[in-house]
């Protein structure tokens, strides 16, 4: 079968821009990209996960006559500031929007690790076995939220290298692909720290 001089040479530049494509790194653009939203709806997941637990927590809690409702309230309100931020996948390129949802999600790891101190003082609460479930509950998805934070971290780390180098960094400037935004660093360390819920004391 024979073929034109036109169409060859249309199946070799077609062939050139692949083999472009492929050396310049858009493929992986491609494939960090989606990686850092999937990651990226992970740690959203697990951030509802918690979210879904606190008005168990608060309603249990309730029931100790006296208890603090300060602190309850504190709780109450940071995880209503928390859950009013839609963060979706395609935020990630919006460091303004990381950090107000990084700062909310702060505050309600402040609040439940205050809640997680009160609680101390309260025997009948610490031995309330559905408090106790609900405690172990906590426990591994504050686990999981740092788990998937940390996927999130490595992610957004290797497509920003990948951004910022020569020559990816043309490819970046041709197609679009601006830094994404990440945990600040400043933050993380608190962030990383889940709450103090240890029932064991006496």
């Amino acid at each position: 079968m024979r073929y034109s001089l036109p169409r060859l040479l249309t199946w070799a530049s077609t062939l050139l821009l692949l083999t472009s494509l492929s050396g310049c790194g858009y493929n992986d653009f491609q494939r960090l990209d989606e990686q850092s939203k999937s990651a990226w709806s992970e740690v959203l997941n697990q951030y509802q996960r918690r979210a879904d637990l606190i008005p168990n927590i608060v309603a249990t809690v309730k029931g100790e006559a006296n208890f603090e409702q300060e602190t309850l309230t504190k709780v109450i309100e940071a995880r209503s500031k928390a859950t009013s931020i839609q963060m979706t996948p395609e935020m990630v390129n919006d460091p303004a929007a990381m950090q107000r949802f990084q700062a909310a999600q702060g505050e309600v790891s402040s609040a439940l690790s205050r809640l997680m101190v009160v609680v101390e003082q309260y025997p009948n609460l610490k031995a309330n076995q559905g408090f106790s479930d609900l405690r172990v509950q906590l426990e591994g998805t504050e686990n999981r939220i740092t788990v998937a934070r940390n996927r999130y971290i490595q992610t957004i780390q290797e497509y920003n290298v990948l951004q910022r180098s020569f020559p990816t960094n043309l490819t970046a400037m041709v197609f679009s692909y601006p830094p994404k935004a990440n945990f600040q660093v400043e933050n993380e360390a608190a962030i990383s720290t889940p709450p103090t819920v240890d029932f064991n004391k006496q």
